[in-house]
């Protein structure tokens, strides 16, 4: 690992954008995020990401079903 961050797997807070993702990797400077459920990773620098909290990852994974009951998500 070259940055620093969560590990990959990890659920992790872009602490820039608030949202919550899954840590695909470390890439450069870089630690990139997919969000849940899947989609297009984003960068985020390593002293803008933490490790979530249960409360944060249960908050964005309750809002990813929510959203996909909907049909907003595939």
């Amino acid at each position: 690992m070259s940055g620093g961050g969560p590990p990959v797997g990890a659920y992790a807070l872009d602490t820039g954008s608030g949202r919550v993702g899954v840590v695909m990797g470390h890439e450069g400077p870089y630690v990139q995020l997919r969000p849940l459920g899947g989609g297009r990773e984003w960068d985020c620098a390593p002293d803008a990401v933490r490790t979530a909290t249960p409360a944060e990852r249960l908050s964005a994974c309750t809002a990813y079903l929510n959203a996909r009951s909907r049909g907003e998500v595939p």
